[in-house]
Protein backbone atom coordinates (compact mmCIF):
# COMPACT_ATOMS: atom_id res chain seq x y z
CA UNK A 1 0.00 0.00 0.00
CA UNK A 2 1.27 3.19 -0.83
CA UNK A 3 1.30 5.85 1.66
CA UNK A 4 -0.94 8.61 1.27
CA UNK A 5 0.07 12.22 1.83
CA UNK A 6 -1.69 15.22 1.77
CA UNK A 7 0.23 17.95 0.77
CA UNK A 8 -0.85 21.26 2.36
CA UNK A 9 -0.50 24.56 0.58
CA UNK A 10 -2.42 27.94 0.32
CA UNK A 11 -3.14 29.74 4.04
CA UNK A 12 -4.30 32.76 5.38
CA UNK A 13 -1.95 35.49 4.17
CA UNK A 14 -0.02 37.26 1.49
CA UNK A 15 2.56 34.25 1.37
CA UNK A 16 -0.26 31.73 0.32
CA UNK A 17 1.19 32.64 -3.60
CA UNK A 18 4.66 31.90 -2.55
CA UNK A 19 3.15 28.54 -0.65
CA UNK A 20 1.24 27.33 -4.11
CA UNK A 21 4.98 27.53 -5.72
CA UNK A 22 6.76 25.72 -3.13
CA UNK A 23 4.13 23.02 -2.83
CA UNK A 24 3.84 22.59 -7.12
CA UNK A 25 7.53 22.08 -7.23
CA UNK A 26 7.39 19.43 -4.23
CA UNK A 27 5.03 17.63 -5.94
CA UNK A 28 6.86 17.46 -8.91
CA UNK A 29 9.52 16.11 -7.23
CA UNK A 30 7.93 13.49 -4.96
CA UNK A 31 8.06 9.83 -5.72
CA UNK A 32 4.68 9.11 -7.02
CA UNK A 33 5.20 5.28 -7.52
CA UNK A 34 5.67 5.26 -3.75
CA UNK A 35 2.97 7.64 -2.25
CA UNK A 36 0.15 8.85 -3.48
CA UNK A 37 -0.02 12.76 -3.12
CA UNK A 38 -2.84 15.15 -2.64
CA UNK A 39 -2.31 18.50 -3.22
CA UNK A 40 -5.03 20.15 -0.08
CA UNK A 41 -5.57 24.00 -0.57
CA UNK A 42 -6.43 25.50 2.63
CA UNK A 43 -7.67 29.19 2.58
CA UNK A 44 -10.10 31.00 5.40
CA UNK A 45 -13.14 30.22 3.20
CA UNK A 46 -12.51 26.56 2.52
CA UNK A 47 -10.22 23.70 2.95
CA UNK A 48 -10.31 21.49 -0.62
CA UNK A 49 -8.43 19.27 -3.42
CA UNK A 50 -8.61 19.83 -6.62
CA UNK A 51 -8.78 16.93 -8.98
CA UNK A 52 -7.38 16.15 -12.63
CA UNK A 53 -10.52 17.61 -14.11
CA UNK A 54 -10.61 20.77 -11.86
CA UNK A 55 -13.55 19.80 -9.72
CA UNK A 56 -12.89 20.94 -6.06
CA UNK A 57 -13.67 17.94 -3.08
CA UNK A 58 -13.78 19.61 0.61
CA UNK A 59 -11.76 18.33 3.04
CA UNK A 60 -13.54 17.03 6.34
CA UNK A 61 -12.03 19.09 8.98
CA UNK A 62 -13.85 17.23 11.81
CA UNK A 63 -11.37 14.46 10.80
CA UNK A 64 -9.09 15.65 8.13
CA UNK A 65 -10.71 13.18 5.96
CA UNK A 66 -11.22 13.49 1.45
CA UNK A 67 -14.26 11.84 0.44
CA UNK A 68 -13.66 10.79 -3.20
CA UNK A 69 -15.42 9.22 -5.81
CA UNK A 70 -17.62 7.06 -3.19
CA UNK A 71 -14.59 6.20 -0.77
CA UNK A 72 -13.03 8.64 1.58
CA UNK A 73 -9.37 9.32 1.92
CA UNK A 74 -7.54 8.83 5.43
CA UNK A 75 -4.15 10.53 5.45
CA UNK A 76 -1.25 8.76 6.36
CA UNK A 77 1.26 11.76 6.87
CA UNK A 78 0.49 15.94 6.49
CA UNK A 79 3.23 17.26 4.41
CA UNK A 80 3.16 21.01 5.58
CA UNK A 81 4.02 23.71 2.79
CA UNK A 82 2.30 26.61 3.74
CA UNK A 83 4.46 29.22 4.52
CA UNK A 84 2.94 31.68 7.19
CA UNK A 85 -0.34 31.23 9.11
CA UNK A 86 -1.34 29.08 9.76
CA UNK A 87 1.21 26.52 8.62
CA UNK A 88 4.22 28.13 10.01
CA UNK A 89 2.91 29.89 13.66
CA UNK A 90 1.54 26.24 15.20
CA UNK A 91 -2.06 26.10 14.17
CA UNK A 92 -1.91 23.53 12.23
CA UNK A 93 0.69 21.13 14.14
CA UNK A 94 -1.67 21.70 16.71
CA UNK A 95 -4.70 20.83 14.94
CA UNK A 96 -3.06 17.48 13.81
CA UNK A 97 -1.97 16.72 17.00
CA UNK A 98 -5.29 16.99 17.71
CA UNK A 99 -5.64 14.25 15.02
CA UNK A 100 -2.94 12.22 15.73
CA UNK A 101 -1.69 12.65 12.24
CA UNK A 102 1.60 12.81 11.96
CA UNK A 103 3.49 15.70 9.46
CA UNK A 104 6.81 17.06 8.46
CA UNK A 105 7.25 20.17 10.17
CA UNK A 106 8.34 21.34 13.53
CA UNK A 107 5.96 21.17 16.24
CA UNK A 108 3.57 23.25 17.21
CA UNK A 109 5.32 24.24 20.76
CA UNK A 110 8.71 25.11 18.41
CA UNK A 111 6.70 26.43 15.12
CA UNK A 112 4.90 29.37 17.35
CA UNK A 113 7.70 30.03 19.35
CA UNK A 114 10.24 30.49 16.41
CA UNK A 115 7.80 32.81 14.67
CA UNK A 116 8.53 35.67 17.18
CA UNK A 117 12.25 36.62 16.98
CA UNK A 118 13.08 38.30 20.38
CA UNK A 119 11.60 35.07 22.30
CA UNK A 120 13.42 32.64 19.66
CA UNK A 121 16.97 35.19 20.54
CA UNK A 122 16.08 34.48 24.14
CA UNK A 123 16.10 30.80 23.80
CA UNK A 124 19.58 31.17 21.84
CA UNK A 125 21.23 33.46 24.05
CA UNK A 126 23.48 30.85 25.68
CA UNK A 127 25.22 28.91 22.69
CA UNK A 128 28.39 28.94 22.44
CA UNK A 129 29.88 30.58 19.43
CA UNK A 130 26.73 31.97 18.78
CA UNK A 131 26.04 35.92 18.88
CA UNK A 132 22.96 38.14 18.85
CA UNK A 133 22.61 41.55 18.19
CA UNK A 134 21.65 43.61 20.52
CA UNK A 135 17.92 43.96 20.52
CA UNK A 136 14.72 46.14 21.92
CA UNK A 137 11.04 43.76 21.78
CA UNK A 138 8.35 46.26 21.40
CA UNK A 139 4.46 45.69 22.47
CA UNK A 140 1.37 47.44 21.07
CA UNK A 141 1.08 48.91 24.69
CA UNK A 142 4.72 50.13 24.42
CA UNK A 143 3.98 52.44 20.75
CA UNK A 144 3.68 55.49 22.47
CA UNK A 145 7.42 55.34 24.16
CA UNK A 146 9.16 53.15 20.98
CA UNK A 147 11.47 55.92 19.89
CA UNK A 148 12.64 56.79 23.32
CA UNK A 149 12.91 53.31 24.23
CA UNK A 150 14.77 52.76 21.37
CA UNK A 151 17.10 55.24 21.70
CA UNK A 152 18.25 55.29 24.90
CA UNK A 153 19.05 51.64 24.40
CA UNK A 154 20.52 50.80 20.90
CA UNK A 155 22.99 52.58 18.43
CA UNK A 156 22.63 53.90 15.18
CA UNK A 157 21.77 51.55 12.61
CA UNK A 158 18.76 50.24 13.75
CA UNK A 159 17.40 47.09 11.79
CA UNK A 160 13.60 47.75 12.30
CA UNK A 161 10.76 44.74 12.23
CA UNK A 162 8.08 43.07 13.08
CA UNK A 163 9.01 40.72 15.88
CA UNK A 164 6.62 37.52 13.47
CA UNK A 165 5.64 37.34 10.14
CA UNK A 166 7.38 35.88 6.97
CA UNK A 167 9.15 36.99 3.53
CA UNK A 168 10.72 40.10 5.44
CA UNK A 169 7.54 42.16 4.99
CA UNK A 170 7.86 45.38 6.92
CA UNK A 171 11.24 45.70 7.48
CA UNK A 172 13.77 48.91 7.31
CA UNK A 173 16.95 49.62 8.37
CA UNK A 174 16.69 53.07 9.51
CA UNK A 175 20.64 55.24 9.37
CA UNK A 176 18.90 58.52 11.13
CA UNK A 177 17.06 58.77 14.22
CA UNK A 178 14.41 60.74 12.62
CA UNK A 179 13.71 57.71 10.00
CA UNK A 180 12.94 55.88 13.01
CA UNK A 181 9.01 56.24 14.28
CA UNK A 182 8.34 55.45 10.79
CA UNK A 183 9.84 52.30 10.45
CA UNK A 184 8.44 51.24 13.45
CA UNK A 185 4.66 52.21 12.52
CA UNK A 186 5.72 50.37 9.35
CA UNK A 187 6.35 47.10 11.16
CA UNK A 188 3.58 47.42 13.87
CA UNK A 189 0.98 47.70 10.70
CA UNK A 190 2.33 45.37 8.46
CA UNK A 191 0.06 42.00 8.57
CA UNK A 192 0.76 39.07 10.41
CA UNK A 193 3.15 40.44 12.57
CA UNK A 194 1.79 39.44 15.78
CA UNK A 195 1.55 43.63 16.82
CA UNK A 196 5.38 43.42 18.12
CA UNK A 197 8.46 44.70 16.82
CA UNK A 198 12.01 43.94 17.32
CA UNK A 199 14.55 46.76 16.83
CA UNK A 200 18.29 45.71 16.59
CA UNK A 201 21.58 46.83 16.25
CA UNK A 202 22.71 46.69 12.46
CA UNK A 203 25.27 43.75 12.14
CA UNK A 204 27.57 44.16 8.99
CA UNK A 205 29.16 41.38 7.48
CA UNK A 206 28.50 38.82 4.63
CA UNK A 207 24.59 37.19 5.06
CA UNK A 208 24.37 33.22 4.85
CA UNK A 209 21.31 30.59 5.26
CA UNK A 210 21.91 27.16 5.37
CA UNK A 211 19.14 24.43 6.03
CA UNK A 212 19.67 21.62 8.35
CA UNK A 213 17.57 18.50 8.70
CA UNK A 214 17.04 15.61 10.63
CA UNK A 215 16.82 12.12 7.95
CA UNK A 216 15.31 8.53 8.19
CA UNK A 217 18.36 7.37 10.20
CA UNK A 218 17.70 10.06 12.58
CA UNK A 219 21.05 11.63 11.82
CA UNK A 220 21.18 15.49 11.81
CA UNK A 221 22.32 16.30 8.56
CA UNK A 222 23.56 20.54 7.71
CA UNK A 223 22.95 21.36 4.08
CA UNK A 224 26.16 23.47 2.02
CA UNK A 225 25.31 27.03 3.11
CA UNK A 226 23.98 30.00 0.73
CA UNK A 227 26.03 33.46 0.37
CA UNK A 228 23.24 35.82 -0.55
CA UNK A 229 24.37 39.19 -1.92
CA UNK A 230 22.05 41.66 -2.53
CA UNK A 231 22.19 44.79 -4.50
CA UNK A 232 19.32 46.38 -2.03
CA UNK A 233 19.99 47.70 1.74
CA UNK A 234 19.29 44.40 2.88
CA UNK A 235 17.50 40.87 1.59
CA UNK A 236 14.01 42.33 2.00
CA UNK A 237 11.32 40.95 -0.03
CA UNK A 238 12.42 42.39 -3.06
CA UNK A 239 15.20 41.10 -2.60
CA UNK A 240 14.13 38.15 -2.47
CA UNK A 241 11.41 38.02 -5.21
CA UNK A 242 12.44 40.34 -7.42
CA UNK A 243 14.89 38.42 -10.06
CA UNK A 244 18.26 40.30 -10.67
CA UNK A 245 18.27 42.11 -6.94
CA UNK A 246 20.18 39.09 -5.23
CA UNK A 247 22.98 36.60 -6.14
CA UNK A 248 23.01 33.62 -4.30
CA UNK A 249 26.38 31.45 -4.43
CA UNK A 250 25.99 27.72 -3.62
CA UNK A 251 27.73 26.50 -2.03
CA UNK A 252 28.83 29.27 0.03
CA UNK A 253 33.16 30.04 -0.17
CA UNK A 254 33.38 29.08 3.83
CA UNK A 255 36.99 27.95 4.89
CA UNK A 256 36.48 24.71 6.50
CA UNK A 257 36.56 26.23 9.91
CA UNK A 258 33.79 28.39 9.12
CA UNK A 259 31.99 25.52 7.99
CA UNK A 260 32.60 23.32 11.26
CA UNK A 261 31.79 26.13 13.12
CA UNK A 262 28.61 27.10 11.53
CA UNK A 263 27.70 23.29 11.58
CA UNK A 264 27.94 22.89 15.20
CA UNK A 265 26.16 25.99 15.95
CA UNK A 266 23.47 24.88 13.12
CA UNK A 267 22.91 21.47 15.34
CA UNK A 268 22.87 22.94 18.45
CA UNK A 269 20.17 25.68 17.05
CA UNK A 270 18.17 23.22 15.91
CA UNK A 271 18.26 20.76 19.24
CA UNK A 272 17.83 23.92 21.38
CA UNK A 273 14.84 24.23 20.09
CA UNK A 274 13.72 20.93 19.35
CA UNK A 275 13.23 21.16 15.52
CA UNK A 276 11.90 18.56 13.30
CA UNK A 277 11.75 18.07 9.62
CA UNK A 278 13.83 20.70 7.96
CA UNK A 279 14.37 24.22 9.06
CA UNK A 280 16.35 26.74 7.57
CA UNK A 281 18.60 29.08 9.21
CA UNK A 282 20.06 32.57 8.20
CA UNK A 283 22.96 34.57 9.46
CA UNK A 284 25.68 36.96 9.13
CA UNK A 285 29.68 36.48 9.56
CA UNK A 286 30.46 39.89 10.97
CA UNK A 287 33.23 41.70 9.28
CA UNK A 288 36.39 42.67 10.81
CA UNK A 289 35.58 39.63 13.83
CA UNK A 290 33.97 37.12 11.42
CA UNK A 291 31.52 36.39 14.64
CA UNK A 292 28.50 33.86 13.47
CA UNK A 293 25.14 36.28 14.34
CA UNK A 294 21.85 34.81 14.17
CA UNK A 295 18.85 36.29 12.13
CA UNK A 296 15.85 34.49 12.13
CA UNK A 297 15.17 30.55 11.73
CA UNK A 298 12.06 29.36 9.40
CA UNK A 299 10.57 25.95 9.92
CA UNK A 300 8.96 26.11 6.38
CA UNK A 301 11.47 26.91 4.17
CA UNK A 302 10.55 27.84 0.37
CA UNK A 303 10.80 25.37 -1.94
CA UNK A 304 10.93 26.37 -5.43
CA UNK A 305 13.84 25.09 -7.86
CA UNK A 306 15.25 28.70 -7.47
CA UNK A 307 14.73 28.68 -3.69
CA UNK A 308 17.81 28.16 -0.98
CA UNK A 309 17.19 24.51 0.34
CA UNK A 310 16.67 22.98 -3.23
CA UNK A 311 19.69 24.85 -4.36
CA UNK A 312 21.61 22.70 -1.07
CA UNK A 313 20.34 19.81 -2.16
CA UNK A 314 21.65 19.91 -5.24
CA UNK A 315 25.15 20.76 -3.90
CA UNK A 316 25.23 18.43 -1.43
CA UNK A 317 24.40 15.41 -4.45
CA UNK A 318 21.08 14.78 -2.96
CA UNK A 319 18.05 14.95 -5.43
CA UNK A 320 15.46 16.80 -4.18
CA UNK A 321 12.70 13.80 -4.23
CA UNK A 322 15.00 12.02 -2.32
CA UNK A 323 15.03 14.49 -0.06
CA UNK A 324 11.49 14.93 0.24
CA UNK A 325 11.18 11.00 0.87
CA UNK A 326 13.91 11.20 3.93
CA UNK A 327 11.65 14.08 4.88
CA UNK A 328 8.34 11.76 5.07
CA UNK A 329 9.86 8.63 6.28
CA UNK A 330 11.44 10.25 8.90
CA UNK A 331 7.92 12.15 10.02
CA UNK A 332 6.20 8.38 10.29
CA UNK A 333 9.01 7.13 12.15
CA UNK A 334 8.75 10.00 15.13
CA UNK A 335 4.82 9.14 15.30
Amino acid sequence: MKAKIALITGGYTGEAEVSFKSSAFVYSQLDHEKYDVYPITISKGAWFYTDKDGQQHPVLRESFTLPLHGETINFDLAFIMVHGVPGEDGRLQSYFDLLDIPYTSCDALTSALTMNKGYTKAILSDIPELYLAKSVLLFESQRAEAVSTVESNLSLPYFVKPNAGGSSIGMTKVKESAQLQEAIDKAFDAENTGKQVIVEEFVTGREFSEGIFRNAKGELVVLPATEVRTTREFFDFEAKYVPGLTEEITPADLSVEQRERAARILKEIYVRLNCKGMVRVDFFLENGTDKFYFIEINTIPGQTAQSFIPQQVRAFGMKEGDFYGELIESALQRH
